[in-house]
C-alpha cells in the first residue's frame, strides 16, 4: 500500500505542476512530452493522474477515520 500511495502522490504533483504552468504559461508539459494533448499516452497520463486523486481521497477518508 505504500508504494501505491507514492506513486499516486508523484502522479497528484506532477498533474498539479502542469496546471500551474498552464495557468501561468498556457503550456501543457504533459502533451509538450507526449506528443499532444489527445496523444495517446497524454491520456493515459491524465487519466492516472485523476485515478491517482480518486485513491488519495479514498485514502484520506480511512485516515479520517482512525
Amino acid at each position: 500500500m505504500k508504494a501505491i500511495n507514492l506513486l499516486t502522490l508523484i502522479l497528484i504533483i506532477v498533474g498539479g505542476l502542469n496546471w500551474g504552468l498552464w495557468a501561468a504559461f498556457e503550456f501543457d508539459l504533459v502533451a509538450a512530452i507526449f506528443g499532444g494533448n489527445t496523444a495517446a499516452l497524454a491520456k493515459i497520463v491524465y487519466g492516472l493522474v485523476g485515478l491517482s486523486a480518486i485513491v488519495q481521497i479514498v485514502m484520506l477518508k480511512d485516515l479520517a477515520k482512525k
